[in-house]
């Protein structure tokens, strides 16, 4: 909530947005690859041997 003595300020959406993953070389893309499979890995397996 904004009180009526603070200037509400306007901001483009391309300096609003919260960041980029960039993921320029190939060993950054595999590193991230990895980890979302891993992610779903992890997922599933605590979805069955955990009751």
């Amino acid at each position: 909530m904004v009180k009526k003595t603070q200037q509400q300020r306007s901001y483009p959406a391309r300096k609003a947005r919260q960041g980029d993953i960039i993921l320029r070389t190939p060993a950054r893309r595999l590193v991230f690859g990895l980890g979302l499979v891993g992610l779903v890995l992890l997922a599933a397996a605590l979805a069955i041997f955990v009751p």
